[in-house]
This record gives structure tokens, C-alpha cells and sequence, in this order.
């Protein structure tokens, strides 16, 4: 797509739209010029635009030379020490890539030419927002970074696990980031985006809309690692052997299928084990149950590129997968630990401009200033620009050139060559560049005038943030509708919860009611004037749906058995057996970790305590007690507490007779179809059916009145 070499002249639509980023008119902040200072470089320079990169073109690339933007994400990048400003929180594991359908019609990169070849790779999941000793299921964002050591280099494929983003344009990040971290002031909340600062940034960025309705969805608090999805996030060329170029936007799908806990199940979690997600991972790799996704890639020409109703290089946008399907094409499996989580977790250094030769970017801004960002980044943290020689980081293909010296310099050329050209020939002459086999850059024709503004199409912020809501199961609509009112009742500020409305009403009249509703104002904003009119047309996509997503069975799922001394041997076995054919686990909660001495009078060990293995670290539970033991528990509090826990969770849960008085005392008399009854030893193959699943959701309706 070259860009258009005529002049371009504002719209309406971008005029409009660039006073609401500033928060000009209408009901966003307005400030008198002579109130404020005039904001500034470091130099003192004054700024005309902060909201836009400088471009050559209002779709061209970023340009070098905009010496705000690379003083800004610079500044941006080395604020912490050593911890990452962002992506603090992580957990990686090493794996393989194999290819399962080759790509060489599409692209000359070599990790996609032969059929069934595997490629090393690492994968770092994270939180976005939270510290280094944050808790695992906060309410954020996931990275889902993967390093694939290919035979012609390192490819970083540095996404997210959620297809949008909050922003347009690269030089917004360092205001999204301090928005959502700790309020300067005050160093609180952390991992949290529940207060003002957080949703006056957004209320006042009208692009950040379908991301805000993608962090209320149960998006955010991801049952595992294992059960989310993964995605490139930008639009990405693939280039062939003859220089062609084909968009690509990068996919990874679960083979658990996808999975998520409840809110007040997140809260709980993060105070029973703020581990939970890395704990889970280590137990699924360590025995032996290894996290599969399928890479899957939607391709797609410049004429669907001109023709689509929103822009592909507009990262807060996707393309619905009933328009282009996902094509399959590799299967990625995490099977190792790793050694030391320092050296390699910690000191991995990914970059999104670390591509192969046959993967190259488009012109998309916020990529443009990734690609800036992310080298800075490692500098800072990693101490020097010799990060590449560490273990974790290093080429496991052949490598060669003539960088040398630094700050923890492991290797240096050898022989007296260190330049290039130069007349020593052989192997004294060192490496030379390779027109058949190097990297090439996708031959586009770049044209336009040098300007701080955004491409016509990126002014339409509220339509996918509609059809992504429409696309919700009712049952997560309610949990969108309770995220929003759970976060905004934080807002301390009543013009900022308001002003959030008043940009619902443009993604969901009904939405934009309940919140106002649960918020308790008392009258109903004006809806934020849009840039552009809103599509009502979009139909709803399935695949934007965790519930129509979910797993097929209840493999790679724990259930927590409650046990006592007593318990039928024969009942436990065949549960613990219905478990293993399905491929799940069973974790037993017990008065004593030591164990219990079951019917048979043998001795079988728990795993937890009875007060510290709360029903929230399990998919589903039983009750497998006898007569003393339930009368035993009944006096407990935590053991009412299991069992009310997974009925408030919606959770299905299997009981013997002889727990009826536990169930009594915990108030749950009135057992819906959740409840499975373990009567005799076929039943325990019937709980693990139903299982499958995961939530009996008919019940959450009676549990949350408000």
C-alpha cells in the first residue's frame, strides 16, 4: 500500500477526533492555554503534538529524525532498574515449534518450509501492569512473547493475549503505562487499574475503547497460561522468494481450549496462592502435561487491505476470523524448565525488531515505536548492548559479525579484521553480507508529507468495541457489565466514572445503562461525540468468545477432593481413575496434610491442608467424607468455606451421602443440576463428564444479586 503522494488535508472526522484525544470541547477536560505550562522536550523545546509520531505520510513509516517521540520512549524505557517498567511479572519455559503446514507460498522464511521440522523455542507470559511481587490473576493483560531460535536467526514474536491494543501510536505508550501503574504520589494501587488515573487516560483516549471492553471481559483473569490465547497483535508482512508480500496477523490457539475464573474467584486466589499461574505451569511441565497451541496466521492481499471497513495498521483493531479464517500452520509445545529463572526468564531480552529473513513490518505506528522501544529497553536492564552473547538470548544457528568491545563482552572477532569491506581474504577477512540469503526489506514506495497525524480510518473507535460486546455470551456480558462497575466504583472522581459512560452509550445503550445504574448517577451522561458514526452492521464473531471457546473435556483440569479418615477406598479410586482417562488431575484437601487412613485402612497422603487448600485452586471438587469426618468439618469454618466458594463459583461438585450434615451447616440444602452424587463407582465417570463443562453457569444468576 503505497502511501498517497498528493498533499493530504485533514477531515472532519480526523479534526474531530484529534480534539478529543486533547481532551478539547465536548465532556472532556477542558483548560485554559494560560493555566498550564507549555509542555516540552528535555531540551525545552516546545511541543506542538504529543499524541503522533512524525510520519512520512499519514500512513507511512515513522521517521528517525523525530527527536520528540525518540526522547520520550527513551526517557520511557530506562525508568526502572532493573525491573522491566512493564512486563514485570513473568514466567517462561522452554519448548519446540513445529511446523505443520508449510508457508512457502507465502513467505521464504525458513522456519516455515518443511513440513514436521521443529525449532527451539522460549515463551515468557506476563502480567502488563504489575510489579515483579505482584500477584498472578490480577485483572491485567498477558504478554505471550515466544523466541524461535530458527536456522537464519532469532524471530521474537512479542504479543499479547488479546488481539487489540490501548493505543494508536507508540509515543501514547509512557502515558498509558504511568495512567495504569501506581499514582505517583501516593505509590498506589499496584497491579491494579482500578483507580482515577488509570480511567481519566482512557475516558479522555476514545481510541482505547474495544481494548477497554477486552480488560472487562474475563479476558483478563485467565484460569492458566495453558487455557489463553496468544496473538501478534500487529499486522505483519510475509515476504516470498521473489518479493512479494503478503499481510499476515499471527494467532496462537490453546489445545485445552480456553478458560478463565470469575472475579471473586480472582480475589481469592491471589490471596491463597499469588502464584497460582506460575505454580500451574510447573506442575503441568513437570508431570509431564505439556501446554500445546497451535499457531494459526490470517493472510490476506492490498485489495482486502484497501477495502476493509477499518485500517490493518490500526492496532486497536482486528479482523474477525468469520471474514478471513485462521489458518493452521504450526503446533508450539512447552516441555522444559527452565534451569535457573535469573539467567534465563529474567535475562531474556525479546525485541520485536528481531525478525528473519521472509517476516517483515508494516507501517503500523505503534510497531514502528516498538521497534524503537525495545532495544533501549534491554540496554537499560541488561547493562550493556552485549545482551545477545547471554545463553538465553544467543542465535542457536551460526552467527558472525563485527561488533566488538562493550560492557560484558563474551566474544570478539578473531584475526585482524574487525571492518567491512576489507582486502583480507579467507577466513581472515572475517564474514561478508549475503545478497541470496540476507534480509530484505519489502520493496514499498513511500511517499507523503512529514506529519503528526493518524490515517482517516483510525478514527473510528467505538464499532468493534460494539461488536466485541455483542459477541459476548450474555453470561459474559453481565461479568463485562460488573467489571466496569467493580473498576469505576474505585474512581474517586465522579466526571471521570461519567465520562466513561458517556462513551459506553456508544458501544451499548444496555451496557452504558447498567454500569451508570450500578454506579449509582443519578443522571445519565450525553454520549461522547464519535470522529466517526458508529457500525451497528457488524455482525457478532463467535471466536471473541471465551464461553464458545471452551475446552471439549476436562483434560489439563484439577479437581480438589475433600477427604477425611473413613474414606470409602473404593469411591476414591474410581474418581481418581475417571480423572486419569479424562487426563485430568485430583488433589487431595485433607484435616491433616499428612493423610487419611482410608476404608480399606490404608494410608493415602493429601496434598493440602483442609485450611490451606481453598476450593479456588481447583475446576471442580468432591466431597468424599465419612460420617465422622463430615460432623468433624461441619465445626470448621475454612471446610464451609470450600464448598460455598465453589457453589458462589459456579463450580460442579460431587458429594457422598454420608456429607450431607456439612452441606447443611454450609447452607447448601437446595442442589441444583452443579451437584453430582456419588452413589456408587460409575457416578465418579459421570462428575468427570460433566465437568467438561467447567461452570454449571445456570447458577450463577441466584448467587449474585447485584
Amino acid at each position: 500500500m503505497a502511501a498517497d503522494p498528493s498533499t493530504p488535508k485533514l477531515s472532519s472526522a480526523q479534526i474531530a477526533d484529534a480534539k478529543i484525544q486533547r481532551g478539547q470541547g465536548g465532556e472532556t477536560h477542558q483548560v485554559a492555554e494560560g493555566d498550564v505550562p507549555v509542555l516540552t522536550t528535555q531540551q525545552g523545546v516546545p511541543v506542538a503534538d504529543d499524541q503522533n509520531t512524525l510520519r512520512a505520510g499519514a500512513r507511512g513509516p515513522a521517521l528517525l529524525e523525530d527527536f520528540h517521540f525518540r526522547e520520550k520512549i527513551f526517557h520511557f524505557d530506562h525508568e526502572r532498574i532493573p525491573e522491566r517498567v512493564v512486563h514485570a511479572r513473568g514466567y517462561g519455559a522452554h519448548g519446540f515449534f513445529e511446523t505443520t503446514d508449510t508457508l512457502s507460498d507465502v513467505t521464504r522464511a525458513d522456519i516455515f518450509q518443511r513440513k514436521g521440522e521443529r525449532t527451539p523455542v522460549f515463551v515468557r507470559f506476563s502480567t502488563v501492569a504489575g510489579n515483579k511481587g505482584s500477584a498472578d490473576v490480577a485483572r491485567d493483560v498477558r504478554g505471550f512473547a515466544t523466541k524461535f531460535y530458527t536456522k537464519e536467526g532469532n524471530w521474537d514474536l512479542v504479543g499479547n493475549n488479546i488481539p487489540v491494543f490501548f493505543i494508536q501510536d507508540a509515543i501514547k505508550f509512557p502515558d498509558l503505562i504511568h495512567a495504569a501503574k501506581q499514582e505517583p504520589d501516593r505509590d498506589f494501587p499496584q497491579a491494579q487499574t482500578a483507580h482515577d488515573n488509570f480511567w481519566d487516560f482512557i475516558s479522555l483516549s476514545p481510541e482505547a475503547m474495544n481494548m477497554a471492553l477486552w480488560i472487562m471481559s474475563d479476558r483478563t483473569i485467565p484460569r492458566s497460561f495453558r487455557f489463553m490465547e496468544g496473538f501478534g497483535v500487529h499486522t505483519f508482512r510475509f515476504v516470498d522468494a521473489k518479493g512479494n508480500s503478503t499481510f499476515v496477523k499471527f494467532h496462537w490457539k490453546p489445545k485445552l481450549g480456553m478458560q478463565s475464573v470469575v472475579w471473586n474467584e480472582a480475589l481469592k486466589l491471589n490471596g491463597a496462592d499469588p502464584d497460582f499461574h506460575r505454580r500451574d505451569l510447573w506442575d503441568a511441565i513437570t508431570t509431564g502435561n505439556f501446554p500445546e497451541w497451535e499457531m494459526g496466521v490470517q493472510l490476506f492481499d492490498e485489495e482486502f487491505a484497501r477495502n476493509f471497513d477499518f485500517d490493518v495498521l490500526d492496532a486497536t483493531k482486528i479482523i474477525p476470523e468469520e471474514i478471513i479464517p485462521v489458518r493452521r500452520v504450526g503446533r508450539l509445545v512447552l516441555d522444559r524448565m527452565v534451569d535457573n529463572f535469573f539467567a534465563e526468564t529474567e535475562q531474556v531480552a525479546f525485541c520485536t525488531q528481531n525478525v528473519v529473513p521472509g517476516i517483515d513490518f508494516t507501517n503500523d505506528p505503534l510497531l514502528q515505536g516498538r521497534n524503537f522501544s525495545y532495544l533501549d529497553t534491554q540496554l537499560k536492564r541488561l547493562g550493556g548492548p552485549n545482551f545477545t552473547h547471554l545463553p538465553i538470548n544467543a542465535p542457536k544457528c551460526p552467527f558472525h559479525s563485527f561488533q566488538q568491545d562493550g560492557h560484558m563482552a563474551f566474544r570478539n572477532p578473531k584475526g585482524r579484521a574487525n571492518y567491512e569491506p576489507n582486502s583480507w581474504g579467507g577466513e581472515a577477512g572475517g564474514p561478508r553480507e549475503s545478497p541470496e540469503r540476507g534480509f530484505r526489506s519489502y520493496q514499498e514506495t513511500v511517499s507523503g508529507d512529514k506529519l503528526r497525524v493518524r490515517p482517516e480510518l483510525f478514527a473510528d473507535h467505538y464499532s468493534q468495541a460494539r461488536q466485541f460486546y455483542l459477541s459476548q455470551t450474555k453470561i459474559e456480558q453481565t461479568h463485562i457489565k460488573n467489571a466496569f462497575v467493580f473498576e469505576l466504583s474505585k474512581v474517586e472522581t465522579p466526571a471521570i466514572r461519567a465520562r466513561m459512560v458517556s462513551h459506553l452509550l456508544n458501544v451499548d445503550e444496555d451496557l452504558a445503562k447498567m454500569v451508570a445504574d450500578g454506579l449509582g448517577l443519578k443522571d445519565l451522561p450525553k454520549a461522547a461525540p464519535p470522529a466517526r458514526p458508529v457500525k451497528t452492521d457488524l455482525k457478532p464473531s463467535k471466536a471473541l468468545s471465551i464461553i464458545e471457546n471452551g475446552p471439549s473435556s476436562f483434560a489439563g483440569r484439577k479437581i480438589g477432593v475433600l477427604v477425611t479418615d473413613g474414606v470409602d477406598a473404593a469411591m476414591l479410586g474410581a474418581l481418581q481413575k475417571a480423572a486419569e482417562a479424562e487426563g485430568a488431575m485430583v488433589e487431595l484437601v485433607a484435616p491433616k496434610v499428612g493423610g487419611v487412613t482410608m476404608s480399606d485402612g490404608k494410608m493415602m497422603p493429601a496434598k493440602q491442608k483442609v485450611n490451606g487448600g481453598p476450593s479456588v485452586l481447583y475446576d471442580a471438587v468432591a466431597v468424599l467424607v465419612s460420617e465422622e469426618g463430615a460432623k468433624l468439618l461441619s465445626q470448621e469454618a475454612t471446610a464451609k468455606d470450600f464448598l460455598n466458594d465453589a457453589y458462589a463459583h459456579a463450580k460442579f461438585i460431587a458429594h457422598v451421602p454420608a456429607a450431607a450434615p456439612l452441606f447443611q451447616k454450609a447452607g447448601l440444602t437446595d442442589m441444583d443440576g452443579g451437584f453430582v452424587a456419588l452413589n456408587k463407582a460409575g457416578d465418579a465417570k459421570a462428575f468427570v463428564q460433566a465437568c467438561r463443562a467447567v461452570r454449571f453457569w445456570e447458577r450463577e444468576a441466584k448467587v449474585h444479586a447485584v
